[in-house]
């Protein structure tokens, strides 16, 4: 599956327990805001890559609660090395 640079950073900060949350008005979306674990915004999260990757079926949203990846978007998303992990001594 053809995933943009885009797509990829905000399905690996979901897949790392990440969410996606959106403002509504009149039920149309105004503003959509990815947050890490840590609860820092994602800025690469625009509505366009939003819709998207919903369309895809790489998100998902259960009872009204915030976005987050499904089992087929953790299937799609590249592997990328962890920043935190420490490095290892030769």
């Amino acid at each position: 599956m053809n995933i943009s640079r885009q797509e990829q950073r905000v399905l690996h900060v979901l897949a790392q327990g990440g969410e996606i949350r959106l403002q509504r008005i009149d039920n149309q979306i105004i503003d959509v805001d990815c947050f890490n674990r840590y609860g820092l915004r994602l800025s690469d999260c625009t509505p366009s890559v939003f819709r998207k990757l919903k369309r895809r079926g790489l998100i998902s949203s259960i009872d009204g609660r915030p976005y987050q990846i499904t089992r087929l978007g953790r299937e799609a998303v590249r592997p990328q090395l962890d920043n935190r992990a420490p490095a290892r001594s030769r």
